[in-house]
């Protein structure tokens, strides 16, 4: 915690310092990041952040170490705009917010009627923002499930569909600056099974991770390239402010307030605090949760943690430590959650007895 504290005091002071040299002068390079949103006609909350920094450059087959590193630090050395004025628009609906001290925004709207899977919305400048007279339009994309949906999924990114070793930081930061969307690997039969989980578009699949929003465009870049089902994806600011900074139970707890009529699927994996977080959701939420599953990908399987949890766990919800994806397909089949047959017919969804 006190080298956290010294990494975001020596981050505050550059700020300071970048700030105090820009006061007045219009930004060069201002852009509109949308993380998208979710929701339905009744709430709907809408992300992103403004920067002042040239979009970055696309991963292509074949291209150099030094082209993949330099992407990779650039999307860390974000130059970000705080203060600015904008305007979220989605149906009928309009918020007005203002960029936090990291350059991020969170808006809150109640849109009214929406149709789905995926509404569209826009932001932009709400006003005068340092002599500026673009509004710089950004389209926003907001995950709308229909009334189709049997549940809802809600998946950790990092060793859960990646495979990123996160218990071994220098092999986790190694693979950030030197991969790309189209050279990091999802693990075996996930992106099938999420899939028939999702059962094309009629199933939400929520991407809730701890990694930085630096990551936003690489991860949806990947999961588009790798044809998983597209969804939000929910990060958060690893040093900044409180808007970005939020938890990963915050998140959670967001999506299933957001989406009340459904239940949800939860995958994570067993790295890091997954099952704990996951066991808090189904304590916190009775009756909302179909299914738990955790990847195993400890270093140390027999530490115990998984295992502290799973003994005590005293609920009707099924909590499944498993080896791979086919664990999972072979439970969640049993229990009525994929999609079967030849000609992808839906069974019900639900654990069953």
């Amino acid at each position: 915690m006190e080298a956290r504290r010294w990494i975001v005091a020596l981050e505050n002071a550059w700020d300071g310092a970048r700030a105090r040299r820009r006061a007045g002068r219009a930004p060069a390079h201002l852009r509109i990041e949308s993380y998208g949103g979710h929701g339905t006609g009744a709430g709907v909350v809408v992300r992103g952040r403004v920067v002042d920094d040239p979009p970055l450059s696309s991963a292509v087959e074949g291209e150099s170490l030094r082209a993949a590193v330099g992407r990779s630090v650039r999307a860390f050395l974000t130059d970000e705009l705080p203060g600015v004025p904008l305007r979220v628009r989605l149906g009928d609906a309009e918020a007005l917010v203002t960029t936090d001290a990291e350059g991020y925004f969170r808006a809150r709207l109640a849109p009214g009627s929406l149709e789905g899977p995926w509404a569209r919305g826009t932001v932009e400048l709400a006003g005068d923002y340092r002599g500026l007279a673009d509004r710089h339009p950004t389209d926003v994309r907001v995950r709308v499930p229909s009334s189709e949906a049997a549940f809802g999924v809600i998946s950790d990114v990092d060793d859960t569909i990646l495979e990123t070793g996160v218990q071994r930081v220098g092999r986790m930061v190694l693979q950030t600056l030197t991969g790309s969307a189209l050279t990091r690997m999802p693990f075996p039969g996930v992106v099938e099974l999420y899939g028939d989980l999702a059962r094309g578009e009629a199933n939400p699949v929520f991407y809730v991770s701890s990694s930085p929003w630096n990551l936003h465009a690489f991860l949806e870049a990947f999961l588009a390239h790798r044809a998983f089902p597209l969804g939000p994806v929910l990060l958060r600011d690893l040093l900044g402010s409180a808007a970005g900074r939020e938890e990963k139970h915050g998140r959670i707890r967001e999506v299933l307030e957001l989406h009340p009529d459904l239940p949800f699927v939860l995958l994570g994996d067993s790295g890091e605090r997954d099952p704990e977080i996951y066991a808090d959701i189904v304590r916190e939420h009775p009756g909302r949760v179909l299914a738990v599953y955790i990847r195993e990908t400890r270093l140390d399987p027999g530490d115990g943690r998984v295992e502290k949890v799973s003994d005590a766990w005293d609920h009707d919800v099924p909590f499944v430590l498993a080896a791979d994806s086919d664990a999972v397909r072979r439970h969640a089949a049993a229990i009525g959650l994929l999609a079967s047959g030849p000609g992808g017919g839906v069974v019900g969804a639900g654990p069953q007895d």
